[in-house]
């Protein structure tokens, strides 16, 4: 049925798996018991059992397959989630990280028989040190907040190990906002710093926070409004000055790799997210990897254990008396160190051409939405553009219905209300997997919309109209979630 079904009013309902089935239908056989049967259990132990429903394998696979057609991915359509880089993840690497001996190797394998493994996550960290700088790296944070926890661990053993107390961390108002979290639980206390004007950093307001109970500063660099900090040398000079230590969160890292050297920038401690600029699959829990790049200084202090080279190939080393400790059970999510390494070896020096088409991507739509929204800090972004709500309030229109609406036209949200200090944000990052024609169709979609703001309100305030579930009261359910399957 082609056209607008909910807006007609027809309701087609799907039955719920526990509505399906009748008794005696089966989905599978089981083989022959080919062990003696085992005495029943006690009486007190016992119970009636789950209440499956009686299903064919045909209602089985059309359940499921039903429930993945509600969902939207990025192999459905464009995902500019911003500051999340949802790229399309390329299928050779899933069938790489499916080749049987990687994915059925057991970690308590000796080393002896993980050289493969082993092997590859060594080439994999002498990578992600050609691509940042730096002297020395670990793979095994298992998420990009555990990689800032990470580094903030590192700072506070490296000031430990050279007798100092300091308590303080410096936070830009355009850091991501995991950041001060990760800093408290290593018991620093975060200092806001705002950005100027021009929204980045400039060094004289580093200079007038940075003392010597300031462990340092965590910089987003580009930061959450798509913007290259190019003082970032010398903010890391003042604070290197001041015994401190410069952290960059690298989850932005898509639009610069190949590009700035992040040691000459003065950097000593940076996490990628593996899942995101490396391109492999994310959200809805993991599994993720967040690896930390660190100067030789730090290199004393990484995570146990330690991937290295020697005379029998590859191994783990345990003997590292001042390490943080473990981060991870076993090393940490093979699988996606395995895609990271596979999309690496893939396009080799072609990653330069990664961020230039993640910057080209984003500054086009900056430059053909600036006139149909407001956009945050009209000027060159880098991977993602920030528009802002200013003109769209004056509407009656909010932001929150702009990204529903969107997703009746066929198009996944940005990230919306982030960065705070943008108001009613709306956050685009197309990634550079997006065709021109794609962009051409989302921007066509945004300004349909703001068409639709102007002329009929009330569409945008009742999106999205499309889909399965209408628009929620998001507060309410977030406390009182509905958990029966309804």
């Amino acid at each position: 049925m082609k056209g607008d079904y909910a807006s007609t009013g027809l309701i087609f309902k799907e039955p719920l798996l526990w509505e399906k089935g009748r008794k005696g239908r089966r989905a599978f056989s089981m083989p022959e018991r080919d062990v003696p049967e085992a005495e029943a259990l006690p009486e007190g132990l016992a119970g009636e059992g789950p209440d499956f429903p009686d299903l064919s394998e045909l209602e089985v696979v059309r359940h499921y397959t039903r429930l993945s057609q509600w969902n939207f991915g990025v192999d459905s359509g464009m995902y500019p989630l911003g500051s999340c880089t949802m790229k399309y993840n390329p299928k050779i690497h899933e069938k790489l990280a499916a080749l049987p001996g990687f994915a059925m190797a057991h970690p308590l394998l000796p080393e002896s028989l993980s050289q493969g493994a082993l092997g590859l996550m060594y080439e994999l960290q002498q990578m992600l040190k050609a691509i940042t700088g730096l002297d020395a790296v670990s793979l095994q944070p298992a998420a990009g907040a555990q990689g800032e926890l990470c580094g903030m661990m590192l700072f506070e053993a490296c000031f430990r190990a050279r007798g100092e107390k300091r308590h303080k961390i410096i936070i830009p108002d355009t850091a991501h906002g995991t950041n001060p979290a990760s800093a408290a639980l290593c018991g620093m206390k975060p200092v806001a710093l705002r950005s100027g004007a021009d929204s980045i950093l400039h060094p004289e307001d580093v200079a007038a926070l940075m003392d010597e109970h300031t462990a340092g500063i965590m910089i987003t660099n580009p930061n959450t409004l798509g913007l290259f900090e190019s003082n970032m040398a010398a903010i890391a000079a003042i604070v290197h000055e001041k015994g401190g230590l410069v952290y960059c969160d690298g989850a932005n890292m898509n639009a610069v790799m190949g590009y700035v050297d992040m040691k000459r920038m003065g950097v000593d401690v940076v996490h990628f997210n593996l899942h995101k600029t490396f391109s492999t699959p994310h959200g809805g829990g993991g599994p993720g990897a967040g690896p930390v790049c660190v100067r030789a200084e730090l290199e004393p202090f990484l995570p146990l254990p330690r991937i290295v080279k020697n005379e029998r190939g590859y191994g783990l080393k345990e003997d590292c008396p001042l390490s943080i400790g473990r981060l991870h059970a076993f090393y940490g999510n093979f699988g996606v160190l395995l895609k990271a390494w596979a999309y690496i070896r893939s396009l080799g020096a072609d990653l330069k051409k990664v961020s230039e088409l993640a910057v080209l991507n984003a500054n086009y739509i900056r430059s053909g939405l600036k006139d149909t929204y407001d956009v945050a800090y009209d000027g060159i972004c880098m991977h993602e553009c920030v528009f802002s709500d200013k003109t769209l309030k004056i509407l009656g229109v909010t932001t929150l219905d702009v990204a529903k609406r969107l997703i009746d036209l066929g198009f996944h949200p940005p990230t919306v209300y982030f960065p705070l200090v943008v108001s009613g944000a709306l956050m685009v990052e197309p990634t550079e997997t997006e065709t021109r024609e794609e962009l051409d169709r989302f921007m066509e979609a945004m300004r349909r919309i703001r068409e639709e703001a102007e002329e009929n309100p009330e569409i945008l305030k009742s999106a999205p109209l499309r889909t399965k579930v209408r628009r929620l009261d998001e507060t309410a359910a977030a406390r009182n979630p509905c958990l029966c399957g309804r």
